[in-house]
């Protein structure tokens, strides 16, 4: 597998308020503007990533984008996401709101978003955490579904006739409680739904957000896997957490041999052959933002270096028989472990080629 190019959302780089510190763990991110920002990211990381994702309209706008553009120098905006959901105006939904006014807002914002991105030469991400509920009885579901599907169809119609790809990234809850497009084929019902409404959707793909998945006890590697069968792989954001809650860690601190796996899957998939990046998406709540950001990086370039060791003849064989045992020791040799000199440590013998099996028991009659 090529080196993936990366990018990283801007957004690493602000306050990091939370509910308990609603002003921010750095809160001196605060009176910064965007273009000061992003200048103190591109210069942190020059050399490391490619890009930079930003959220639309509420960190770059259509005057924002070429000062920003500049302060990046040879960096280029990778993606633009709808940020809608940052606004109260649409605090109970933005595609999904009860009045259709409101609605029509949300859908123009987000065509307005992806004609920037046209311009920029960027993607668009459409992650819906505002579109959804917090209470039962609150929502006429069938009503809320069509809302969704109807707005993301026209946005996506809009898209494709601008050239713009459009990456849909699920997550189950925060900040609406209940989001509606909480997992994976969930996201997929919502492709197959915007086809049937005669748009194209060709360009229309999904973002893997690592702990999103991780939240929903969704496989990485699987998800890429089946994602990439149904030519739906278009983006990641990578990051990991402790799997109950959207901690946007660094990279491979949790779940690592998860993060492997997908790199191996991803190597299979000829990920990055078409352009495709390795996103990163971070809240450094108390860390130092670059230094978080660049950890991430390195780290990840580990996981794609040992991906690259992992014998894949010996792997699939290994798969083709369903041997766990086979597969964990092709990947730890990988990771370096040599088994012969353990077990001579250990004083235990090598295994034979071929494990005696248990007698089965004579079944009575």
């Amino acid at each position: 597998m090529a080196t993936l190019r990366t990018s990283v959302g801007i957004w690493a780089f602000g306050p990091n308020a939370t509910r308990f510190m609603p002003g921010g763990y750095h809160p001196e991110a605060a009176r910064e503007t965007m273009e000061e920002r992003s200048h103190r990211a591109a210069e942190g990381l020059r050399g490391l990533v490619d890009g930079f994702e930003y959220h639309y309209p509420t960190e770059i706008t259509e005057e924002t984008a070429p000062r920003i553009r500049r302060v990046l120098g040879e960096m280029d905006i990778y993606c633009l996401a709808l940020g809608t959901f940052a606004n109260p105006r649409y605090a109970l939904g933005g595609f999904t709101h009860p009045d259709p006014r409101r609605r029509a807002e949300v859908v123009k914002i987000a065509k307005a978003g992806v004609d920037l991105a046209a311009r920029l030469g960027a993607r668009f991400i459409i992650w819906p955490g505002g579109e959804g509920y917090n209470y039962t009885f609150q929502t006429d579901y069938r009503a809320a579904w069509e809302w969704l599907v109807d707005g993301i169809a026209e946005v996506t119609d809009h898209a494709s006739r601008r050239g713009v790809t459009v990456f849909l990234e699920h997550k189950n809850s925060e900040p609406a409680m209940r989001i509606l497009m909480r997992d994976l084929g969930m996201t997929l019902y919502v492709i197959h739904k915007v086809a049937e409404r005669g748009v194209d959707t060709r360009r229309l793909l999904v973002n893997m957000d690592w702990q999103h998945l991780i939240m929903n006890g969704e496989n990485l590697g699987e998800y890429a896997a089946l994602l990439a069968a149904e030519g739906r792989l278009g983006h990641q954001h990578s990051n990991s957490g402790w799997g109950t809650f959207d901690d946007d860690n660094m990279t491979g601190s949790s779940y690592f041999l998860q993060a492997l796996e997908l790199a191996v899957v991803l190597k299979e998939a000829g990920y990055g052959r078409r352009g495709e990046r390795m996103g990163f998406d971070l809240f450094p709540y108390t860390e130092d933002q670059v230094q978080a950001v660049r950890q991430s990086v390195l780290q990840w370039r580990f996981i794609e270096s040992l991906a690259s060791r992992v014998d894949a003849a010996a792997l699939a064989e290994a798969r083709r028989r369903k041997d766990a045992v086979a597969g964990s020791r092709v990947v730890y040799a990988a990771l370096g472990m040599d088994e012969a000199a353990l077990l001579r440590e250990m004083g235990a013998a090598a295994p034979s080629s071929r494990t005696r099996r248990a007698p089965r028991p004579r079944s009575r009659r």
